[in-house]
């Protein structure tokens, strides 16, 4: 399954205060890059996950996201370092862009 364009465009949208936004299309989504680093994966189903380190995955705990995680058959289940966005960021660009902000600052 493709990520659709209109989660595409307003992904783009969302982080558009943070300057160029590309993508590039991988890991079963679409991965988001600012000045080449990427901080976030817009998955096919239209979920979108921040990359997390340090501090900030606390934060996001406590903000009730959940870690990406998949298993294949036969195999122990696959851990990632992206957290699902807080709800409070997907549809607010000024939210969205400071957890962007801080999942950059620990790249």
């Amino acid at each position: 399954m493709a990520v659709a364009e209109a989660d595409v465009a307003h992904a783009i949208e969302l982080f558009s205060d943070l300057g160029d936004i590309t993508t590039r299309k991988m890991m079963g989504g679409l991965c988001l890059y600012h000045q080449g680093k990427i901080f976030a994966i817009l998955m096919a189903d239209g979920s979108l996950w921040l990359k997390g380190a340090g501090a900030m995955v606390d934060s996001l705990t406590a903000e009730g996201c959940t870690r990406w995680t998949y298993q294949r058959a036969g195999r122990a289940p696959t851990v990632m370092p992206y957290w699902s966005m807080p709800e409070s960021g997907l549809d607010d660009p000024e939210i969205a862009c400071d957890w962007a902000r801080r999942a950059l600052s620990h790249l």
